[in-house]
């Protein structure tokens, strides 16, 4: 539920706004004129201010300047005539989150209302790199003691104070917007515009005058002039996530903005200054997308100033539980249950999974296992539940143990072993014991064990003479 505060001398447009947002579950306050507006954003901060520009006595514009001051991140949509469009979008070059021309849609100002309130609470939700449990669970935490998550926070505090453009790549669920707003947020422009723009979400058709705005006239429908959300985020930053999937015609203007600090309207013809930073996320191989003509070669290298490359949770299982212990404190929190704790049993089998969605899987699982929870302890049969794997829950439980003595082999002898060649062995060690698995399973049929095992008849014959592995001389003749 957000705090949204409406100011409007229209009684009967209050009225109507109270009625549709309340019935969203929104708490809404109305009020007349901007001096009440102020007044009530210095008593109490909402999430989003919605305010028309013809105001009695203090107009909508000066009061935008009195709120910014009060909170310059807070999100404010000014509603304005046909007459007034030229001040609306002044308002919004200073830093309003947009504007709305009346009468307008109330599909189209829900969306907008949405954006506005998603884009505010980036802005000022905090998001805590390397939150320890027990913390304000209020905010997003970025999470992880492995050495590369700490390169991570430590590349975050490098970065964010420069103005250099950063590229974040890792797969999905790897948590690439979190990494963004830290970096927006411990930069100087922490309290000018964040915008994101998903470049899959909006069709190709609207992604450019989404971004870069629109002349009057410029196409059908375009009955007045609009600016974009590059223009609207002046001073500020924009996060293109998933910039892999951009269109080519759309990378071109791109370019121009970063090489050039200027935009173009949709079908106007003057270089507009802009003062932006640009944040960019994909999960897409862009090597293979520069050299397959998708991706220009040119922006790939302007957007790669700075990388930071995010690693999938099963390369940094050493963080699964402090990830785990801290969405199940977040989320008892948020549905006001006591925190279950979880077992032994199930934290080990978390640290097995592979977690193909990586850290928004495991949040999503500690979710679902609290929905069904009844105050216990969360087990091994409940995670294997939440997570589709069954096999985990009954009949595979001998595998799963297989798995964890595996885990717990491999750490002893790299916590013990003393060899300057550790890895080389094990992998020696595992190695030797595939190959004698498949020789047995397969009766000792060298070339039916190579097609088990991937391996070409003679590959196979040179690991067994390596290691020594030998087999029944009543092989069939067939072999």
């Amino acid at each position: 539920m957000a705090k949204i505060l409406v100011v409007d001398d229209d009684p009967q447009l209050r009225k109507s706004f109270e009625r549709i947002l309340s019935s969203m579950g929104h708490s809404v306050k109305t009020v007349p004129t901007a001096e009440m507006g102020i007044s009530v954003v210095q008593q109490n901060i909402p999430d989003l201010v919605i305010m028309d520009v013809r105001l009695p006595g203090m107009n909508g514009l000066e009061a935008f300047e009195e709120i910014k001051k009060i909170e310059p991140r807070l999100p404010v949509i000014i509603m304005t005539a046909y007459g007034t469009t030229d001040t609306a979008i002044e308002a919004t070059k200073r830093g309003a989150f947009d504007y709305i021309l009346k009468p307008f849609d109330i599909p189209v100002m829900l969306k907008m209302i949405e954006q506005a309130l998603k884009a505010g609470k980036f802005m000022r939700s905090r998001v805590a790199v390397d939150a320890e449990p027990g913390r304000d669970y209020s905010s997003d935490a970025l999470i992880g003691r492995s050495s590369a998550m700490q390169e991570i926070f430590k590349a975050i505090g490098r970065v964010a104070p420069t103005d250099a453009t950063v590229l974040i790549r890792g797969e999905s669920g790897t948590g690439k917007e979190l990494v963004a707003r830290a970096v927006y947020q411990h930069s100087a422009r922490a309290d000018k515009p964040f915008l994101v723009i998903n470049c899959v979400a909006i069709p190709e058709t609207l992604l450019e005058s989404e971004l870069f705005g629109y002349e009057k006239g410029a196409f059908t429908g375009a009955h007045s002039r609009r600016i974009g959300k590059v223009e609207q985020a002046h001073g500020g930053t924009i996060f293109l996530d998933e910039i892999g999937d951009m269109p080519l015609s759309i990378q071109a203007k791109l370019l121009r903005l970063l090489q050039e600090k200027s935009v173009e309207r949709l079908g106007g013809r003057q270089p507009i200054p802009v003062d932006v930073r640009i944040i960019a996320a994909t999960n897409r191989d862009l090597e293979s997308a520069v050299s397959e003509g998708r991706f220009r070669s040119d922006l790939y290298y302007r957007l790669k100033v700075v990388t930071l490359e995010l690693p999938p949770l099963r390369e940094r299982r050493e963080d699964i539980g402090l990830l785990a212990d801290y969405f199940l404190a977040k989320y008892s929190a948020e549905m006001g249950i006591p925190n279950p704790g979880i077992t032994s049993q199930a934290r080990a089998l978390m640290e097995v999974l592979d977690w193909p969605g990586n850290v928004r899987e495991l949040a999503n699982t500690i979710r679902k296992v609290l929905i069904f929870n009844r105050g216990m302890p969360i087990t091994r049969e409940e995670l294997a539940e939440a997570v589709g794997q069954s096999e985990l829950r009954d009949g595979g439980k001998d595998i799963f143990r297989a798995k964890e003595w595996l885990r717990q082999w491999i750490r002893q002898e790299l916590l013990h072993r003393q060899s300057d060649h550790v890895f080389d062995d094990l992998i020696s060690e595992i190695e030797a014991e595939i190959i004698r698995q498949g020789l047995e399973i397969t009766g000792g049929n060298r070339s039916q064990a190579s097609k088990l095992l991937g391996l070409s008849r003679p590959t196979l014959i040179a690991r067994m003479e390596k290691y020594g592995i030998k087999v029944q001389a009543q092989i069939s003749s067939e072999d």
